[in-house]
């Protein structure tokens, strides 16, 4: 599931190869050779001890050269770096990710960045196999850098097998790398948030995964005005495609077309969908139902016996009970591009239509066969740090997240560094987060410090006060200062 490098790094489809080892280049002969303390740099540098001075056979320094090629100290394209400012943003967005899944009672997981391809190609979509970055190591073993979190999740379900016991609540945060094109919101690399349900076939899942993501965003100050979900059901494409007699090995095909409705011309869609052998007759009647906005309206055209409808129906009755029915609505042409899906599934979306999806999910219930584990029924979504940093950022709602230090501890004398040393020990020790000022600064660079940092307290160290047990103690949001002893320091 989805939501999340430079031009330089290309998606590589050959084997690394071992250091080549170069041939040194040819020195003339003469019969009359030079001294070795004559020989230019550049050719004495190829001969071992050639300047003198170092041990028989070691290498020798290379030349000193001003013209060495400066690395370009930008990240690759695609990527970010995470200075302290933005670093501080990005714990804060993870800790409402896992306080959100902590409320719902989800446990974390993690797995590897590096997969091996075959676990992104078999189910996953042709899309993601264009878009991986992925090589052959040194063992010649064809692997991944992971473009989503769900294969991984399946695989480990798979090898812990019986000993799991269901069903299973599981969340994780972690980094995914697509090689596409960038856009708003849109990178090589990004952070998803995934929370899943394995084990539970009813509706009743979904419904939950669906609030916790309103949760989240009632956290983070989003509305039910600035986002909505679509939500749809790959039951209602199967049960077109069924009257059609469109075979059951061209479903996966036609959803990764579907899912491109909003983004390319209908006439390119009406190709596609032509090329992958469905009929004419069939594709218009598959975009008259794609186009349905009304679960009513599905229900006249579909029946109401149908799995489609009555999940449809269940899922709505459900957003009711959780207090969300203004953030949902129903929408056909919702399919998600991903292979793996089977029934329910859902996008968030930017109510001003300036972003793409926040977040997207739904059902897979036939993952774990596609790599030959037994079937359980399961659902989940992934949502992207990137799309919602911007969605913040557009409404005003991203929060100062400045650095905070509890106190600022500084010897008055060189002498009492060892001294400073000692209270910062003591403070940290109770759990409390001490700047120590490690060179010997004036007050006035150790003021403009503290307010930086916003210190809540300046802890200074004399000697006198040393002498006698004491460190005097400044609040700095009053201006209050005392003497406290050392062992009734909190």
């Amino acid at each position: 599931m989805l939501s999340a490098v430079s031009s330089s790094l290309l998606i590589f489809h050959k084997p690394f190869t071992r250091a080549l080892r170069l041939p040194l280049p040819k020195l003339p002969i003469s019969s009359n050779p030079k001294p070795l303390s004559s020989l230019s740099p550049a050719t004495s540098a190829l001969i071992p001890n050639a300047r003198g001075g170092g041990r028989a056979g070691a290498p020798s320094p290379a030349p000193a050269t001003d013209d060495l090629q400066k690395i370009d100290v930008n990240p690759p394209k695609g990527t970010r770096d995470f200075p302290p400012e933005d670093m501080r943003l990005r714990n804060w967005l993870f800790y409402n990710f896992r306080e959100v899944s902590r409320l719902f009672g989800f446990e974390e997981v993690d797995y590897p960045v590096l997969e091996t391809e075959a676990l992104f190609i078999r189910k996953a979509g042709e899309e993601i196999r264009e878009q991986l970055y992925c090589f052959e190591d040194r063992g010649n073993r064809r692997v991944a850098l992971r473009p989503e979190l769900t294969p991984s999740l399946a695989r480990l379900v798979i090898q812990k097998g019986k000993s799991l016991s269901l069903p299973l609540k599981w969340f994780a945060i972690g980094q995914c790398w697509r090689y596409e094109r960038m856009t708003r919101g849109r990178r090589r690399e990004h952070y998803q948030w995934n929370m899943d349900v394995i084990g539970v076939p009813e509706v009743t899942a979904e419904a939950e995964l669906i609030s916790s993501i309103v949760t989240f965003f009632k956290r983070v100050g989003i509305t039910a005005s600035d986002v909505g979900f679509k939500v749809s059901s790959r039951k209602v494409l199967q049960e077109v495609l069924r009257r059609y007699s469109i075979p059951e090995a061209l479903f996966g095909k036609v959803c990764i077309i579907i899912d491109k409705i909003e983004k390319i011309p209908v006439d390119d869609i009406k190709n596609e969908l032509k090329c992958a052998g469905v009929s004419e007759e069939a594709i218009e009647q598959l975009l008259q139902v794609l186009s349905i906005k009304s679960l009513t309206k599905l229900e006249e055209i579909l029946g109401e016996a149908g799995e489609a409808v009555a999940d449809l129906k269940q899922l709505f009755s459900l957003a009711d009970k959780f207090g969300y029915s203004e953030w949902i609505q129903f929408d056909a042409s919702i399919v998600r591009g991903l292979a793996y899906y089977t029934g329910i599934v859902f996008e968030g979306f930017d109510r001003g239509g300036k972003l793409r999806a926040i977040c997207g999910g739904g059902r897979y219930d036939r993952l774990l066969s596609t790599f030959g584990g037994d079937d359980i029924s399961a659902c989940g979504f992934g949502f992207g740090d990137a799309v919602i940093v911007e969605l913040l950022k557009e409404k005003g709602l991203l929060p100062e997240v400045s650095l905070q230090v509890e106190n600022i501890v500084c010897p008055l004398d060189p002498g009492l560094q060892g001294a400073a040393a000692t209270v910062a020990t003591i403070l940290r020790g109770k759990g409390q987060s001490v700047d120590l000022v490690l060179e010997n600064k004036p007050l006035k660079w150790v003021f403009k410090r503290a307010s930086r940092i916003n210190a809540n307290r300046l802890i200074l160290v004399g000697d006198s006060e040393w002498q006698r047990g004491m460190v005097s103690v400044k609040v700095l949001s009053s201006g209050e200062q005392r003497e406290i002893k050392l062992d009734e320091l909190e």
